[in-house]
């Protein structure tokens, strides 16, 4: 029972998490940045498609999931207030 207590002790800084209101409800920062970010690593593959860079680019799934991952960052810096 002590263990437990001592582990419930060291959630209370989970309290806190950022959210964002969209649509009448408040949904987590992160889940937020993760859609917009997979949602950037859809639109840099069709880009890459339709420039004809597919073909150039090797490993386009690693490249459209760092591009995914980068823009999930940037969001998640605006709006934690770290990046303006």
């Amino acid at each position: 029972m002590a263990i437990i207590g001592t582990l419930t002790c060291l959630l209370e800084g989970c309290a806190g998490a950022p959210s964002v209101g969209l649509f009448g409800a408040y949904f987590p920062l992160w889940l937020l940045s993760a859609v917009i970010g997979i949602f950037g690593a859809v639109v840099s593959y069709r880009v890459f498609v339709k420039t004809g860079w597919a073909e150039t680019v090797r490993s386009q799934l690693i490249v459209n999931t760092a591009i995914g991952l980068i823009i999930a960052e940037i969001v998640w810096l605006i709006g934690t207030g770290h990046l303006l």
